[in-house]
């Protein structure tokens, strides 16, 4: 029939993958995971200045006579980190970063673990919850920083 409309076929231009994904739903969602990362850590670099006394207890004891030092460098990286997954430039960048910093500040978590009693006010199940969640945390780093 000439002159008929032809209705276009799904993925009508489009190359390998992206064929399957939608146009707009992939990125509405990266964004908001980068934000999300982006506050969290902001917000827990902060809170290291906010809360350094609570942090430096943290501080494994070899590492006990720079504490304060551990705590506030980790809590500028934190913040700078952050701010770096906001930043187009930065993003990949500070996403390396993050996960360098989260793999540097496990000791403190395996510390709180393996020394329960010093931690009374934490239940022992969050001491060792916490153990898992820091590859997760790297995973989202790096999957927020990527596209």
């Amino acid at each position: 029939m000439a002159g008929a409309r032809r209705t276009p076929r799904a993925g009508r231009g489009r190359r390998g993958s992206d064929a399957r994904r939608p146009r707009s739903g992939g990125r509405g969602a990266g964004k908001g995971s980068q934000r999300l990362l982006a506050a969290f850590f902001i917000g827990s670099g902060v809170n290291h200045f906010v809360m350094g006394r609570a942090y430096r207890q943290i501080v494994p004891p070899r590492v006990q006579g720079q504490a304060r030092l551990a705590v506030d460098v980790s809590g500028v990286a934190e913040v700078l980190g952050g701010v770096g997954v906001l930043l187009p430039r930065t993003r990949r960048c500070a996403g390396v970063g993050l996960i360098a910093l989260l793999a540097a500040v496990f000791p403190a978590n395996l510390y709180m673990a393996r020394e329960p009693e010093r931690f009374r006010r934490f239940p022992r199940w969050a001491l060792y919850g916490r153990l898992p969640l820091q590859p997760l945390m790297m995973w989202w780093a790096w999957r927020a920083t990527r596209r």
